[in-house]
C-alpha cells in the first residue's frame, strides 16, 4: 500500500518511533517494503520551521537530518499541483484551517493514498483516508 505521511508521522517516526500508532507503525513497515512512503513538499518546510524555531531537535541540522531521512526510508516527494492546490483551497472539504495541513490532506487525496497522521482534525475530514 502507498502512504503519505504527514509531517508529524515524520517526526515521530525519524526521532520518537513509540509515538506511532501500532497500525500506523505496521503500515509504514510494510509500505517501506512493498512501494515506499511519501510526504507533500510542505512537509519538508514545516520540519525545517520547527528546526529553524528550535521547537524540534533532530541533533543535526535540518539538510543532514531531512537527507538522512529520505536515503533511509527511500521516501518520494511529491509535489504540489494546481490540482492539489484547488483542492486544498476548497472550505466546503476542510474545516481544517492550517494551510499545510489542507495541502497535505489533499495531496492524500488527489494521489488516492491513505494519510498517516494523528492530527484529529484531518481524521474528521470524509474525504480522507487516514491511519494511526
Amino acid at each position: 500500500m502507498m502512504v503519505i505521511l504527514d509531517t508529524c508521522a515524520i517526526i515521530f517516526m525519524a526521532l520518537a518511533p513509540e509515538r506511532l500508532g501500532k497500525n500506523a507503525e505496521k503500515i509504514i513497515h510494510e509500505s517501506i517494503l512493498a512501494n515506499g512512503i511519501n510526504c507533500s513538499d510542505i512537509s519538508l518546510w514545516e520540519i525545517a520551521m520547527l528546526i529553524e524555531k528550535k521547537r524540534l531537535d533532530p541533533g543535526s541540522d535540518y539538510m543532514s537530518f531531512i537527507n538522512n531521512f529520505i536515503l533511509a526510508t527511500d521516501m518520494t516527494i511529491m509535489p504540489i499541483t494546481p490540482e492539489i492546490a484547488s483542492f486544498a483551497a476548497s472550505a466546503a472539504v476542510f474545516e481544517h484551517g492550517d494551510p499545510a495541513d489542507r495541502i497535505i490532506a489533499s495531496t492524500a487525496i488527489c494521489h488516492n493514498m491513505p494519510l498517516i497522521t494523528c492530527d484529529e482534525k484531518l481524521m474528521r475530514t470524509e474525504m480522507l483516508h487516514t491511519i494511526w
